[in-house]
């Protein structure tokens, strides 16, 4: 989640300003409770406590589900957000901007993929499971959803930057996770990512989640299989190539042609990887960020006095 110092993020400050529900956001953090459970652990009542997760729900900082329990339905709270990053005003004599290009999943122009596979739009799936062949079906620009066990899948991508601009990062976000027989929360995946032909570095996934149904995932798909990934950010900067702030290989800014009027960008799992546990890429419909993937390249000009 990003926030910068406007009334829009109010909410969420709002929200974690209390500390009952810091309480309740390191209880779910641990696992997903219902309100009775957050109440008895933070000793307060049921009612007060519902109080408390609608205004968490209000941020976004957690989701509820209904589901049934030994006493019939109850509410399930689930933690939605696993890091916040605040954007301050910089004071600066240039100006930082970004241009912003969301790429849908099934926009790919390249791929060599190997089942188990397959991919689908939010109201169906496209060809048959584990047909590689259906990734050249032309219904496949429609897909929000795709999954291999190794291979790739590549991406054309344009670029607006100018003469003028000076860029200094590029942000790449994407909901990512791996690729097991139904679903697996222990179940690591190497996945490789590159840029106009240069290897960035590698995020191990740490399973393929189906806890629970992702919040955007349609309600025709079934409970068995992959729900949701994680969100996942690749910056590549001036001072290296990072995962979430953890940095993943030495490449900057000026190892990537970034300024070619055109990247190519691959997801990649290597059939010779030490963890080749597939990879799922979710978009608009689908897991728990309703989004496709996202390039932003920031760059600087300079200020008019």
């Amino acid at each position: 989640m990003q926030l910068d110092i406007s009334t829009q993020s109010l909410p969420v400050y709002e929200a974690l300003a209390s500390k009952v529900r810091l309480t309740v956001i390191q209880c779910l953090s641990k696992r997903s409770m219902n309100i009775k459970e957050l109440a008895d652990a933070v000793g307060l009542s049921s009612a007060i406590m519902t109080m408390h997760i609608k205004k968490l729900e209000k941020a976004d900082l957690i989701r509820t589900e209904m589901v049934p329990g030994k006493a019939g339905v109850q509410k399930l709270c689930i933690l939605n957000v696993e890091k916040i990053e605040i954007f301050f005003p910089t004071l600066t004599s240039t100006l930082r901007e970004y241009h912003e290009t969301e790429l849908s999943v099934g926009h790919y122009t390249d791929f060599d993929v190997v089942p188990t596979c397959g991919l689908a739009t939010p109201e169906k799936y496209i060809g048959e499971f584990d047909e590689a062949r259906y990734f050249l079906d032309p219904e496949r620009v429609n897909a929000k959803i795709l999954w291999f066990k190794h291979g790739y899948i590549e991406y054309k991508v344009p670029n607006f930057l100018l003469s003028t601009h000076n860029p200094n990062e590029l942000e790449i976000s994407m909901e990512l996770s791996s690729e097991a027989p139904f679903t697996n929360e222990n179940w690591p995946s190497d996945i490789t990512f590159t840029l106009n032909d240069v290897p960035l570095g590698k995020w191990t996934s740490p399973g393929d989640f189906g806890d629970s149904r992702g919040k955007y995932t349609p309600e025709w798909w079934p409970k068995v299989i992959n729900q949701y990934g994680l969100l996942k950010f690749l910056r590549i900067t001036e001072e290296g190539t990072f995962v979430d702030g953890h940095k993943i290989s030495d490449i900057t800014i000026n190892n990537v042609r970034i300024r070619d009027k055109q990247w190519t960008f691959r997801i990649a799992v290597e059939e010779n990887a030490e963890n080749v546990g597939g990879v799922t890429l979710f978009g608009k419909g689908f897991g728990n960020y309703n989004q496709d993937i996202i390039f932003r390249l920031f760059y600087t000009k300079e200020v008019q006095e």
